[in-house]
């Protein structure tokens, strides 16, 4: 099925929608991180478009004690790893300074074995000074961009922009407060998930996200 408007084929097709449109705004210096899995495909377009390098960038939530499905926080990868707590959590669940680091290095630990298994090792980007584009394939809530976002800025990029194919209306005034610039193809009233927008949204395996990182482009412009 074609795309339209308001629905895409698939992740490739939403990433070259987005793609025209971070073009024309001229980013000096860009870099690209993707929100593994579902967003790969979609920044691996927007990356070959605007000649930038490709990175992930990978975050796990920290739960809070005996509440695990409850955010404490979360942490990002980088150099360093930035660690975004929610305070008002923290103060309601009694979490002490030994609980948040036990749980962050665990959290830490499973990001470098990601890392790992998806990049093989290659350097980070460091995202200092440049102009950072954070994408995924459509947000809902939006908590882990969110904390994707506040790191990025906090290791110091001159410029952040977060795109997305869609998301709720609600969610992307949200996102104002935590990126420089939001870009977003369908902001949608009404949200019955990000899925219902793809034609195609099926689950991205191992190898799938593997390949799409390691095509020639992205061996040569993995560097710092």
């Amino acid at each position: 099925m074609a795309s339209t408007p308001d629905r895409f084929a698939d992740r490739t097709d939403a990433g070259r929608m987005l793609a025209t449109r971070l073009a024309a705004l001229a980013l000096p210096n860009p870099a690209v991180y993707a929100l593994p899995r579902g967003g790969v495909p979609v920044a691996r377009v927007i990356a070959d478009r605007l000649g930038a390098p490709l990175d992930l960038i990978l975050v796990r939530k920290i739960g809070a004690p005996h509440q695990p499905e409850l955010a404490l926080g979360a942490v990002v990868d980088g150099v360093p790893p930035q660690t975004i707590v929610n305070e008002d959590v923290r103060q309601v669940t009694g979490a002490d300074e030994a609980y948040l680091e036990r749980t962050r290095q665990h959290e830490l630990a499973e990001i470098e074995r990601r890392r790992a298994l998806y990049l093989a090792g290659r350097q980070r980007i460091n995202p200092a000074g440049r102009s950072v584009i954070v994408v995924d394939d459509g947000l809902a809530t939006g908590a882990t961009a969110k904390a994707a976002l506040t790191a990025i800025r906090r290791q110091g990029a001159a410029r952040v922009i977060l795109a997305v194919p869609v998301a709720p209306e609600a969610t992307l005034e949200e996102m104002q407060e935590f990126a420089d610039e939001v870009v977003c193809l369908v902001p949608a009233r009404r949200f019955g998930g990000v899925g219902a927008f793809y034609d195609d949204f099926h689950q991205l395996s191992d190898a799938e996200t593997i390949g799409l990182l390691s095509s020639p482009m992205q061996r040569g412009d993995m560097r710092c």
